[in-house]
């Protein structure tokens, strides 16, 4: 009988200490992760005013291979699109990629003549040379479409671009073009 009292006492002071130890663990960490919040955080590298400038978009090019259109992230400063996006983002479709593994798909001296918004749509007027692609191949023409529209739809308030040559309606390009899904 004594036995089972000091097994008894034993095991709730095993209990108590298991508890308590749990308890004083718990309390520890979360000490030491409050600690933790509360030091300075400080950056490897200051951000330079240039950097803080910047913005990211994405421009699409064919591949060379595949003739397939991908996204090309570009930085652009925000001071040369923030007045003429539009102008902006399709003179750097213009200019052609980066990579050497893909191509620009606007044929050479397009020029932007204007650029306007109606509604949801963006009216984009080019210059003649834009129509200086091969003709007999169909894809060049819907990677053209796509790669301005893709682009351009890219921004929040354009949904639809509808493409002038010279101020006029195309026949060639005479639909209000959307981002395909």
């Amino acid at each position: 009988m004594k036995n089972k009292k000091i097994i008894f006492i034993f095991s709730i002071l095993l209990i108590i200490i298991i508890i308590g130890g749990y308890f004083t663990i718990k309390y520890v960490k979360n000490k030491k992760n409050t600690e933790t919040l509360s030091e300075e955080y400080i950056p490897e590298e200051e951000i330079s005013e240039d950097q803080s400038r910047q913005t990211i978009v994405s421009l699409y090019f064919q591949t060379k291979d595949t003739k397939e259109l991908i996204p090309e992230a570009r930085l652009v400063d925000i001071k040369e699109i923030i007045n003429i996006p539009y102008e902006k983002l399709v003179n750097l479709l213009i200019e052609g990629p980066k990579s050497d593994k893909t191509e620009k798909v606007i044929p050479d001296n397009t020029k932007v003549l204007k650029t306007y918004m109606e509604g949801d749509c963006l009216i984009l007027d080019l210059s003649s040379e834009f129509l200086n692609y091969n003709k007999d191949n169909v894809k060049i023409k819907d990677n053209i479409i796509n790669s301005l529209v893709n682009t351009l739809t890219e921004l929040t308030e354009v949904n639809k671009v509808k493409i002038l040559i010279n101020g006029n309606v195309n026949d060639e390009f005479n639909e209000i073009y959307s981002r395909k899904k």
